[in-house]
């Protein structure tokens, strides 16, 4: 039977509280988009996009973003091994997310700064959780010259 990386108790317990926060604010965003009438952001930030209201961002905010933090959450949960890579994968989605929506309404917000930081800390925290680290992990690499066999002596 193969072994299944579990990261420490630390770690798993960031990762679970940033999707926790991601996946809130990603549901409380799709409710204020779509039944809250946008959120009172202006619809002109939306010219010149394939969307003529916040309905259909609110649905793909909720569904997409918090969707891909419970996938993350659920597997987390119930201890697979994919927890941690569905946790990057979430991580991903909202840098992504928080990126095309200020590419499509060319406007900046500290929310903006603050969910694409979310985002990216969930990713880090899951790369580390994979085990993607040095050992140790604020080790230095020395700087001892290195021959090449090509090297002319």
């Amino acid at each position: 039977m193969t072994r299944v990386l579990q990261p420490s108790r630390a770690l798993q317990g960031a990762l679970g509280a940033v999707a926790w926060l991601n996946l809130v604010s990603a549901l409380i965003g799709m409710a204020g988009l779509t039944i809250g009438g946008g959120l009172g952001i202006p619809v002109e930030l939306l010219e010149g996009s394939v969307f003529h209201s916040y309905a259909w961002p609110g649905v793909i905010l909720g569904v997409v973003v918090g969707g891909a933090q419970v996938l993350a959450l659920l597997a987390q949960h119930r201890r697979y091994g994919l927890a941690w890579g569905l946790h990057a994968a979430a991580g991903l989605i909202m840098m992504i997310w928080i990126f095309a929506e200020i590419s499509i309404m060319l406007v900046w917000s500290p929310l903006h700064g603050l969910y694409f930081l979310t985002g990216l800390v969930q990713t880090v925290l899951a790369v580390l959780a994979l085990g993607a680290r040095p050992h140790p992990l604020w080790g230095r690499e020395s700087r001892a010259p290195r021959h090449s066999p090509m090297s002319v002596r």
